[in-house]
């Protein structure tokens, strides 16, 4: 099984789940998110991902979405995921947003490495706009 693993700065990770069961739900059971608490050491996070992961087999593999690249829950998913002889096979990406992560869970299991690293970067950059209220209106005067 090919697991989506969302790692973040505090809630986010937890809320970016919920938010995902809305627009994918059938796929849920194969995400894990796992969020570094505020004042929380990076031992006592080790084990919570460890915790979080320990039903993996080694057969399973893994997609990871982070908040931050470099950031300390990404390092520390990262150390766990070596530890488990996870690492080198695991697709990593940085800058979740939930298109990214809709995409991520749709694609996961019918696309290989490159081609969902492919997939997946678009969605998530195509996110990242302005939006304009007077122009959502005048299209909306438009339907009438």
């Amino acid at each position: 099984m090919k697991y989506l693993i969302l790692v973040s700065h505090g809630g986010f990770a937890a809320g970016l789940k919920t938010s995902l069961a809305m627009f994918a739900g059938d796929k849920i059971e194969q995400v894990i998110a796992v969020g570094l608490k505020n004042d929380e050491t990076v031992a006592r996070f080790s084990d919570d991902v460890r915790e979080a992961l320990k039903f993996l087999k080694p057969e399973d593999s893994v997609v990871v979405l982070a908040d931050i690249v470099g950031g300390s829950p990404l390092t520390t998913l990262c150390s766990v995921l070596d530890e488990m002889g996870k690492l080198d096979d695991a697709i990593i990406l940085g800058g979740m947003n939930l298109p990214m992560a809709i995409t991520t869970a749709v694609m996961k299991d019918s696309l290989e490495k490159d081609a969902l690293v492919q997939a997946v970067l678009p969605e998530a950059k195509a996110a990242v706009q302005q939006f304009s209220a007077a122009e959502t209106e005048d299209e909306d005067d438009d339907e009438i």
